[in-house]
């Protein structure tokens, strides 16, 4: 049986909107660095039975980006730093201070933290406060924590399951799909990526005609006629359903419009064929979204870091932030993420999967989920997953 702290609804104002390329909400990396943050000043406590925590999970209440909207694009909001009164600062006689554009945003959310440690009787209470206090004197994602609703200790039987899921409603848990970009082996893995994380549209030429046409002839011909030209509509609706392309047009809709007479009154149907199945530049269209190749409230998301460089010695490299750590350059790591309520859970195995934890494997540094079956990694260990699965 398991051991949560449940960190419940955290109001945070001007946190990081960008993470990587993406924006919207910030990377895994500041949660969990929130948590390892809040174990080391555990440890450093030594009051409480040695306890330490394992992994994080991220459940979104609300969320607001700091964006306006320019024409059709959304843009962050812009601020002059610092701000000042120009004769208030003399020594400015050239210029103004930058425009900067800031992606901030402000946001609730809860974490659910598993810890491993005896905490009972009189040392809850307590337990609780030195979390309160710590956890209000960090920073979420470059944010200022305003305030925190309320910090509970759980155990993972019915009864705390329960608990911990109307506490959380309603909400939304972030899940790690990183395996779906396995699963696609024919396109390469930025391919694979822009499939989930962008929104797609594709033309498709003008077809109201064709439609109009086979059925408004299914009911007006014979019962066996009909239940062909149900047989074509069937056809259609599936073409329909898939991305336009010239040659998965049905041959059975090609035969039937190759037979049709050509009359004045089949005129501007045969010229709507004509376009649907060799479209040119001047062909009027309508424009479709193109489904995501897995269902679900699916969004890219930033899991870590790749070493782009070797481990430079401190002295070597300028302006660090401090004068004793060795340096490393890295990229970010992008994945995916699916948001689910979290009324799905339905047992522990599938909240336990829902936590974070840090996986490190030669140049590269990521968060990952589904960590029970395969043990937690650290420093010295090393996990079997292959990390180039994730798109860096």
């Amino acid at each position: 049986m398991s051991q949560y702290i449940l960190i419940n609804r955290i109001k945070v104002q001007n946190a990081n909107a960008i993470a990587g390329f993406t924006w919207g909400f910030p990377a895994i990396t500041h949660f969990l660095g929130f948590s390892h943050n809040l174990s080391r000043k555990l440890i450093a406590a030594n009051d409480f039975n040695n306890a330490s925590l394992i992994g994080c999970a991220v459940i979104a209440h609300e969320h607001h980006v700091h964006t306006y909207r320019s024409s059709a694009d959304y843009e962050f909001i812009q601020s002059r730093n610092p701000a000042f009164q120009h004769k208030e600062k003399p020594e400015y006689k050239v210029g103004t201070p930058p425009v900067i554009e800031e992606g901030k945003m402000n946001l609730t959310v809860s974490l659910l933290i598993e810890y491993e440690g005896n905490i009972g009787g009189n040392q809850v209470e307590g337990f609780t406060q030195w979390l309160m206090k710590n956890c209000l004197l960090q920073r979420l994602a470059g944010g200022t924590i305003l305030n925190i609703k309320s910090i509970d200790l759980y155990n993972s039987d019915g009864n705390g399951l329960r608990t911990i899921k109307r506490k959380l409603l309603p909400g939304f848990i972030l899940r790690d799909r990183s395996d779906y970009l396995k699963e696609n082996d024919k396109a390469e893995l930025l391919d694979t990526w822009l499939d989930f994380s962008t929104l797609k549209q594709k033309a498709r030429p003008k077809s109201n005609l064709i439609s109009q046409k086979l059925k408004k002839q299914a009911k007006n011909n014979s019962e066996t006629e009909t239940l062909a030209f149900n047989g074509l509509i069937e056809s259609w609706q599936k073409h329909l359903e898939t991305p336009y392309q010239e040659d998965s047009i049905p041959d059975e809709l090609k035969q039937y419009f190759n037979k049709l007479e050509k009359n004045k009154a089949n005129e501007k149907l045969l010229s709507q064929w004509k376009d649907y199945c060799q479209p040119n530049e001047k062909t009027d269209a309508d424009w479709e979204y193109i489904a995501k190749p897995k269902t679900g409230y699916l969004v890219p998301i930033m899991t870590g870091y790749k070493a782009i460089s070797e481990v430079y010695p401190n002295h070597e490299v300028g302006s660090t932030r401090d004068n004793e750590t060795d340096v490393c350059f890295v990229e970010s790591v992008h994945s995916i993420g699916e948001w689910q309520s979290v009324h799905r859970l339905k047992n522990e195995e599938q909240l336990k999967d829902c936590l974070w934890h840090y996986h490190y494997e030669k140049d590269w540094y990521l968060c990952k989920q589904n960590q029970t079956k395969q043990g937690v990694t650290s420093n010295n260990e090393s996990n079997t997953e292959n990390p180039d699965d994730e798109l860096s």
